[in-house]
Parts: structure tokens; sequence; C-alpha cells
């Protein structure tokens, strides 16, 4: 009767044993890897990842205060726009940070910035000119046109730095067709200006204006090239409504 009993208790820790030996076996095979679903399911995927993406960089805006900086929620939500389809179509080397002109807002206040979007800080909030024949006070009237001297919206793609006759300066590929992408040809660059600066708007009310480019503040240039040389994206936006039905980027 004892050997009967021993060989049971036996049999029972073996019979553990062995279940305990093939359990991790059972759980590998339960949470094996499942590759992705290609067709529509992944595209839901993508267009959720793409709006969660959106979502989180216009909470950049609340969070910033931009409101109260002077930048418009309708420049903001259209840079951001433009600046996700860009990205996903490869056009944008650096994605860490964005620059916004506001040009409906006077030239008298500070409309141009420069924003980290990875750490989620305004890096620049300063003043930027506009073109002689877009208007005095405020930018009203655009074009793509060489000689026009007029600002052009739009997206920009930031490229290399030379020194001209205005000193550091940075080319500027514009990347919407019929709207600004005679940029190259029409010599629009980033500069620094002696008419952008707080004394000019003390003598005359206003900035003075450029050739067409975005201008900046002479002692801002260099250090603002610097952050969003090669491959950056650069929007400007005004109040027109030719320009907002005609954008293939924000219509996208």
């Amino acid at each position: 009767m004892r050997n009967f009993r021993l060989k049971k208790v036996y049999v029972f820790f073996s019979s553990v044993l062995i279940f305990m030996l093939h359990l991790p076996f059972a759980f590998a095979k339960n949470n094996a890897f499942v590759p992705a679903v290609a067709g529509p399911a992944a595209g839901i995927n993508a267009e959720n990842s793409t709006a969660s993406s959106v979502s989180s960089l216009n909470m950049i805006y609340d969070s910033l205060k931009l409101n109260l900086k002077g930048l418009s929620e309708n420049a903001f939500a259209s840079a951001v726009k433009g600046f996700q389809y860009l990205k996903m179509k490869g056009r944008i080397v650096n994605d860490n940070v964005i620059t916004i002109a506001d040009f409906t807002k006077p030239s008298c206040e500070k409309r141009l910035f420069v924003i980290d979007l990875k750490n989620c800080r305004i890096l620049f909030n300063t003043y930027v000119a506009h073109g002689q024949n877009s208007g005095k006070m405020y930018a009203n009237q655009f074009s793509n046109i060489p000689e026009s001297f007029q600002s052009s919206l739009g997206f920009y793609v930031t490229s290399d730095t030379y020194i001209g006759k205005n000193g550091y300066s940075m080319h500027l590929e514009g990347l919407e067709q019929g709207i600004n992408d005679l940029a190259d040809e029409r010599a629009i660059v980033m500069h620094g200006a002696p008419y952008v600066s707080e004394q000019w708007i003390r003598n005359t009310g206003c900035l003075g204006r450029s050739w067409g480019c975005p201008a900046v503040p002479e002692n801002l240039n260099r250090p603002i090239i610097e952050k969003i040389k090669n491959g950056s994206c650069l929007f400007i936006y005004g109040k027109d409504n030719k320009y907002l039905t005609r954008s293939r980027i924000l219509n996208s």
C-alpha cells in the first residue's frame, strides 16, 4: 500500500513538472508576432496616425499661447496641414522646426514665428517684411511674376546659404506651382535688412518693404537662417481667397 501511494505521489509531481516545462511554449505560441495587415486596414492605421500627429501639432498652438503672441489660428492650422503633407511626400529634411510668416498681421507687429516642434518652444518671434508692391502696412497683393516686387504666399522649403549684397542670406524653393515656384528665378530669398527694425517703425509707422523677399532684422538673420536652413518648412500666410482655393497642398 505504501509503495502504491508513493507511486501516485511520483506520478502527480511528474505531471506537474511536465506541465510547467510546456507552459512557456504555450504562451510563446499565443503571443507570436502577427504581421501588419496590408490593404484597407493598413490604410486606416496610416490615416489615424496622420490625424493623431496633426492633432498633436495643433496642441502646440494652445500650449505656447500663440494666439497671445499674434499668430492667427488659421495661419497655424494651415501651416500644420501643409507641413504634414510635405513631410509625408518626403520634401522636408528638417522636420524639427517650422517657420510661419503671418501676413494677415500689419508689418509693425512681430509676425514671423520660428517654432521648435520637437521641444515645443518658440525659437524666434520677430518682424518680417513683405514686398513693396504688396501693400504698405498690410500685404494684400501677391504675385509669382518676376519683377512684380510682390510677395508670394504658400509653402517653401529652405535651401543653402550664401553671402550676397544683403549679407548672409538663404535661398528658398517655392513648392506651389503657379503660386511661388518662380522664387529662385525672382531671387526671393531670406536676408537681413536695415528697414526691418523698431527704429524704422518709430520713424515711419511701419516696416520698410523688400522686392518680395521675407526680409528679417539684420541682427537676427544669421541665427534664424542657421536654425532653419537646409530643408525645413517655411509657410507664408495671407488673406487671399485665390491662394486658399488654388493651393494643391492645402487642398490635398
